[in-house]
């Protein structure tokens, strides 16, 4: 034993199994319900994030130790097929041989600075040849950052307070946005969240999705998730993103696009790219980063010289810019061909119709909508029914979804442990990889259907 101030999970096993301390993977105590209950007394309900405590499905988390391609092994060695993908911020696969390549190369000259840096400079540039309304772009460290940035950057170069958002969307824990959020909040059963004081919300008006609402002289910016990625998957109307394009500029409203889920997942360009529409403010995260933590705000060159130090909207961060993960950030947009996209709607497309005959093969009711390389599961009375807002994305079967999820997870496939999630697939997700898929996903629909 040594003078370690960070103990061993057990003094014991830990070192026979060749477990570091500090580079735990759990292997001296391979057992997730130990690991968690361990967590339960060190951390809020055992998890970081609420949604990874599965409530909404019932059990309890597996705990991961490592992560490969299309696949996570937990602490007890089995292995899943990953179809979470960390919520979208892993499109090349778990620990690409790019990004860890990258990261090898750059950790040996120091993790954090405080300064700026090359790396910084080129990912920025990359974002901005790659998204043309996004003449500048400013980095921070994640997608809850980035709209509550751009919410401030909105009302700073307006003048005005109100906002508007789509009730299902959701922007990360920004206080002013925790209202009929998507996602983490609909899967939790809030309609909001305690702790959010009436004044943070009392400029935000929240509208249906889909439906272009009349601003006024009030309204300082429109933010919305140009594919909603939060209430399942649900495209946008013909209309209405170019709607809201136009009632912004009637009223010189500013228009947000959050496309911290559909930045570089659904092409090149992101979901503006798609729909040909032109945000003034673009919110990104998850694949710029790699998998690391990061974000980003990007817009037109007068919006973004709001931001301090050239104007008076503040913003800074300590670790914005991070060098580690704006290396993996460029590794991965180095990747993402074009061609590539073309082979993530194609795998997309087919992944939801193989799962979609699986189910309907065993009497599940289940419904597979895609956009472009994104694609969510609506389950019971409402599949195959139109969801175009958050009121049809609600009908959806929340214990069939749970069901489902528990009889994946038996067959080796983890899904997220919430109905209202986006499924996502990845680069390492080959037809080979598909196919298993498809046939555990029959199997588990069989098992969901006898268990009533």
């Amino acid at each position: 034993m040594t003078d370690q101030m960070i103990p061993y999970c057990d003094p014991v096993a830990c070192p026979n199994a060749g477990c570091s301390p500090t580079t735990c993977t759990g292997a001296g105590v391979p057992s997730n319900s130990t690991l968690f209950t361990r967590s339960k007394a060190a951390i809020p309900g055992g998890v970081n994030s609420s949604i990874r405590a599965f409530k909404a499905v019932g059990g309890e988390p597996y705990v991961v130790a490592r992560a490969s391609g299309a696949t996570i092994t937990d602490v007890e060695g089995t292995t899943y097929f990953d179809l979470v993908q960390s919520y979208g911020a892993v499109i090349l696969g778990h620990a690409h041989p790019a990004i860890t390549a990258a990261l090898t190369a750059v950790a040996g000259d120091g993790t954090s600075y405080g300064a700026p840096t090359p790396r910084e400079m080129k990912l920025a540039e990359a974002i901005s040849e790659r998204v043309p309304s996004c003449e500048r772009v400013r980095l921070m460290n994640s997608g809850t950052e980035a709209t509550s940035t751009a919410i401030r950057l909105a009302r700073g170069v307006t003048g005005r307070d109100r906002i508007v958002t789509f009730a299902g969307n959701f922007h990360g824990a920004t206080d002013a946005l925790l209202v009929a959020g998507g996602s983490g909040v609909a899967t939790l059963g809030l309609p909001g969240t305690a702790g959010v004081p009436n004044a943070s919300v009392a400029e935000t008006m929240v509208v249906p999705y889909n439906v272009v609402p009349q601003l006024d002289d009030q309204v300082a910016a429109v933010i919305v998730e140009p594919v909603a990625a939060n209430m399942g998957v649900v495209a946008p109307v013909d209309g209405f993103l170019a709607g809201l394009r136009a009632e912004c500029d009637r009223v010189g409203a500013l228009l947000i696009f959050d496309e911290v889920i559909t930045g570089f997942r659904l092409g090149t360009g992101g979901a503006q790219a798609k729909f040909d529409v032109r945000p003034d403010i673009t919110c990104f995260g998850k694949v710029i980063g790699g998998g690391l933590p990061i974000g980003g705000v990007g817009g037109r060159r007068d919006i973004m010289e709001h931001l301090s130090p050239l104007g008076p909207v503040f913003h800074a961060g300590t670790l914005s810019g991070n060098p580690l993960a704006t290396a993996a950030g460029l590794a991965a947009l180095d990747n993402l061909t074009p061609d590539v996209y073309i082979e993530l709607m194609a795998r997309a497309r087919r992944m939801a119709s193989l799962l979609r005959d699986a189910c309907a093969s065993a009497g599940f009711a289940a419904s597979f909508p895609v956009v472009g390389t994104l694609f969510g599961m609506v389950c019971g009375d409402a599949a195959g029914d139109p969801v175009r807002d958050f009121d049809d994305a609600k009908r959806t079967d929340e214990a069939m979804y749970a069901a489902f999820f528990q009889a994946m997870l038996a067959e080796g496939v983890a899904m997220a442990p919430g109905a209202y999630e986006a499924i996502f697939v990845g680069v390492a997700h080959d037809d080979a990889v598909i196919d298993r898929i498809a046939e555990a996903a029959h199997r588990a629909a069989i098992s969901a259907v006898a268990q009533g």
